[in-house]
């Protein structure tokens, strides 16, 4: 039964994975017709090369870190809608963790679906109510008392989303925290430049401290 679900779910998902990429080229598409104005192939397929080299590897390494925990369905649907990282994969983790549901079962499949589905709407019900009062709010979020909070919100929120994996797991995450910190210490410029690749580099060693920790019985 398991099985006929996940082949329904991967018919279903390739499907609006299709979708989605034809929306994603559906607005620059109408505008080159509109205007008539076309891109430079020469630099756009340059372009798409340089950020298929830089961005490939990450992407990939989400796909493989990411699709255990969230399962068949999931997958595809955080994929499709994004923010994987500070979303979708949070929200999974809290409710397999209060639903006491395990990591690749029918009933982790059925949660995972469902907190991936209400985090998607509560997202764009939160964006939409965002830009209906930003006008409104302007003044207040222009106030020079809430200025210096902005400048640390990314960090404030990976910093909690990070927490939720830290505290299950300190002494694996001690390692990579290290390497990390000397990096944007000695080279500030190289960890703010190349994102992208430090983060293999980053889960590879994770993986291979982990499975060292976990042979000597640290864990």
């Amino acid at each position: 039964m398991v099985d006929v679900y996940r082949e329904k779910m991967h018919f279903y998902g390739r499907i609006f994975i299709a979708f989605g990429l034809v929306v994603m080229f559906l607005a620059p598409t109408v505008t080159w017709i509109v205007t008539g104005v076309g891109p430079n192939w020469s630099k756009l397929w340059w372009g798409v090369l340089t950020l298929s080299i830089i961005f490939l590897p990450g992407g990939l390494i989400e796909m493989m870190t990411y699709s255990p925990i969230l399962g068949t369905s999931a997958t595809y649907l955080a994929f499709i809608t994004g923010n994987l990282v500070n979303l979708k994969v949070p929200c999974v983790m809290n409710a397999t963790e209060i639903c006491g549901t395990k990591i690749n079962t029918p009933e982790n499949e059925v949660i995972a679906a469902i907190s991936v589905a209400f985090s998607s709407i509560t997202t764009v019900v939160i964006i939409t109510t965002g830009v209906v009062l930003l006008i409104p709010l302007r003044p207040i979020l222009n106030s020079p008392l809430l200025q210096p909070a902005f400048n640390w919100v990314i960090s404030a929120l990976f910093g909690a989303l990070g927490y939720k994996y830290f505290r299950h797991n300190w002494k694996m995450v001690v390692a990579p925290m290290v390497i990390i910190i000397a990096l944007s210490i000695v080279m500030p410029t190289f960890v703010n430049g190349n994102v992208s690749i430090l983060i293999p580099i980053m889960a590879l060693l994770t993986v291979g401290v982990s499975f060292f920790m976990f042979k000597k019985k640290w864990i």
